[in-house]
């Protein structure tokens, strides 16, 4: 049991969460590239993914894991870029900041659908029992080659509006 529910349970919970936030962060990054805020769905994005991180530690484990290495970097990311866009309002270089701490908070749970992919997906995991083998590397060399052109591009074209003087 965890939270009260039972492993399964919450297991398609954390699926569903880091899914939607997957899915809502794509849109985000759109928007950035198309130099659109998009304010409703980056909130979705932001709070799915910090409730991702959060609710991959609420899994049993009896040693610290390549995963909950992810989400704590996943959450130090986003410590700054949450703050970036709402406290400072993409000010200056808090404007980067946000920008390249979604993107990066974004690869990294697109990074762990890789890797749960290749350990679910019974076509994957053939291709890459170990997660050494070439499919794997490539697959995720892909990912990020392509989240660092992704952030590079975003942070270069996403100019937020400025907001009216008071």
């Amino acid at each position: 049991m965890v939270l009260g529910m039972s492993l399964a349970t919450f297991t398609l919970l954390h699926v569903l969460i880091s899914l939607v936030g997957i899915a809502s962060g794509l849109v985000v990054m759109y928007g950035l590239l198309a130099g659109k805020r998009l304010d409703g769905i980056t909130l979705i994005f932001l709070v799915t993914t910090v409730l991702t991180s959060v609710t991959g530690f609420g899994f049993p484990f009896e040693h610290l894991l390549p995963s909950h290495i992810v989400g704590i970097l996943s959450l130090v990311i986003l410590a700054l870029a949450i703050p970036a866009r709402y406290t400072f309002r993409m000010a200056g270089s808090w404007r980067w900041i946000y920008v390249l701490g979604s993107a990066i908070a974004l690869y990294l749970n697109v990074f762990v659908l890789v890797v749960q992919s290749f350990l679910k997906v019974p076509a994957l995991k053939a291709l890459a029992p170990t997660q050494k083998e070439p499919p794997f590397l490539v697959a995720q060399l892909a990912v990020l080659l392509a989240f660092l052109a992704i952030g590079i591009l975003a942070t270069l074209r996403f100019r937020p509006e400025r907001a009216p003087a008071v």
